[in-house]
């Protein structure tokens, strides 16, 4: 009977928060982050030299937007972000940082998980080819 009983509640719990989450996100009340662009391409680079690039973002929501997380899909690839909570309207920005030590053609992303109830995880992208520097130069 305890069992029935305590099941019975993890469900209705369980089922309170799913719908007080689909309403937030119905009513436009959720933090939103909007990203200028997802994906950037650096073209060339030459071997040996870091890349950077910031995408920037905003919160279109009406709660604050929060970051959990941020990780890249190798060791290559590193991000930084906003740590403090964006207030709605406010802006922030994801620095991602792309190691050129290997030779070839690259495409990486960056998995940023937030509290948003409408976007909880944004995957951007950073591609390009990193040749030698010598090769760049004479061409």
């Amino acid at each position: 009977m305890k069992k029935l009983l305590f099941a019975l509640m993890l469900l209705v719990s369980v089922t309170s928060f799913a719908a007080a989450t689909v309403s937030t996100v119905a009513d436009g009340t959720a933090a939103i982050m909007t990203f200028a662009t997802n994906k950037h391409s650096f073209s060339v680079i030459p071997q040996g030299t870091p890349v950077t690039y910031e995408f920037t973002f905003s919160n279109t929501g009406k709660e604050p937007l929060l970051i959990k997380n941020a990780v890249g899909s190798c060791g290559c690839t590193v991000p930084e972000y906003t740590q403090e909570a964006i207030a709605p309207g406010g802006k922030g920005k994801v620095k991602v940082t792309y190691n050129a030590a290997s030779l070839g053609v690259f495409s990486k992303t960056v998995t940023v998980n937030t509290n948003s109830a409408s976007t909880p995880v944004i995957v951007l992208t950073i591609d390009g080819e990193v040749k030698a520097a010598a090769e760049i130069k004479t061409k």
